[in-house]
């Protein structure tokens, strides 16, 4: 039997790994299905149905989890030679991720739908299910790479392609989550896996990746919010709350937002404003200069651990977004609240969005970003 680094270690009567793999319809998925059934494990296909009413046609990059995708998964799963079957998480789905992004954003926050999916819907209810019907392990196409330790436990750690790294998403998982996962691309490049997805006569090999949030398939973040919460005037305002202009709705803005902002007139120094705050106590936001968005501290919330919880004051490196770089900080469990020192300043970081804890390549675990502390300034 063939094997990738991270697959669960075989049980010890011999018998294969039952193993669920998650087939978004796109490349990666379809090669990480293809290399767990190479490796000799049984392998069952699912393809999550996320929409209530999917549209018929993905257009270009945009969107997931339509008709479209589910029939490309089929064809994958075919190919491979493995059984396929839908699953029906929509309502689920828009509960646990479209109920609670439109929800931060009501109350001023960014949220990261893609690091709650994961969370609440592949490594919760998907998990659950697959544990609850006799599987080992789920498997999905993520870029992130599973390290197996002499104690029996694992850990999760960065992708080698680190323009595909997707740890920084996967950060909400537990150790008990991740000794039922398998992750068989993380030792590869996304241009290995798309060669190989030829190779294996899998159609989707030159399919585009989907890059947008899922669930909004045209891109306009601000309508959907817009048809979800309407509109509601408030003021833009100064740091020293000078009233500059008016906005219809506070959740169409995010902290470090530049452009868009409709104020009208310069501000006296010359230089660009960005947004500093969003307030929907008094549906009001807060415009300045850029050196209002360095974050020097922040306190997150709800932490979870990808193994033996962090205990005292640790020194890790940071990742504060998706596609953020990493940055050197001091951490420390209080209270059950995570506080993080930034060395240098970092701009960009909004409460909503996660900090995902780092010793190296290995993901410590993920909290909430509560609050920021910054720089403070003046008009």
């Amino acid at each position: 039997m063939t094997d990738f680094p991270g697959a669960p270690t075989a049980p010890s009567d011999g018998r294969r790994l039952r193993v669920l793999a998650a087939m978004s319809g796109g490349v990666d998925s379809a090669v990480a299905a293809a290399r767990a059934a190479e490796a000799g494990h049984e392998v069952t296909g699912v393809h999550l149905a996320l929409s209530s009413n999917p549209q018929s046609f993905r257009t270009g990059a945009r969107g997931c989890c339509t008709l479209e995708d589910s029939r490309d998964a089929r064809r994958a799963a075919d190919v491979i030679g493995i059984p396929f079957y839908v699953w029906d998480l929509a309502e689920r789905f828009r509960e646990d991720v479209i109920d609670d992004f439109v929800a931060e954003y009501a109350a001023g926050r960014t949220p990261n739908p893609c690091l709650r999916c994961n969370e609440k819907i592949k490594f919760a209810a998907l998990l659950d299910k697959a544990v609850a019907l006799g599987f080992d392990a789920v498997c999905t196409g993520h870029y992130a790479r599973i390290v197996d330790l002499p104690d029996g436990t694992r850990e999760l750690h960065r992708a080698v392609d680190a323009a595909k790294d997707q740890s920084y998403v996967l950060g909400v998982l537990d150790a008990e989550q991740l000794a039922h996962s398998l992750f068989p691309l993380g030792d590869t490049t996304k241009e290995a896996i798309r060669a190989e997805a030829e190779q294996r006569g899998l159609a989707v090999a030159k399919k585009p990746d989907s890059h947008d949030i899922c669930f909004i398939a045209d891109g306009d973040t601000q309508g959907f919010l817009a048809r979800h919460l309407g509109t509601a005037t408030g003021d833009i305002l100064d740091v020293d709350g000078t009233k500059l202009g008016e906005h219809e709705g506070a959740y169409g803005f995010t902290i470090g937002q530049r452009k868009g902002l409709r104020i009208g007139r310069p501000a006296a120094d010359g230089k660009p404003r960005y947004v500093l705050d969003i307030s929907p106590v008094n549906n009001t936001v807060t415009v300045g200069p850029a050196e209002g968005l360095d974050v020097l501290g922040l306190t997150a919330i709800k932490p979870r651990w990808c193994g033996t919880p962090a205990a005292g004051e640790g020194r890790y490196t940071a990742q504060l977004r998706a596609h953020g770089e990493e940055v050197p900080v001091t951490a420390e469990l209080v209270d059950g609240e995570l506080r993080v020192r930034l060395d240098t300043p970092a701009r960009g970081i909004a409460p909503g969005q996660a900090v995902v804890l780092y010793d190296g390549t290995r993901v410590v675990g993920s909290a909430t970003i509560a609050s920021t502390e910054r720089r403070t300034v003046t008009a």
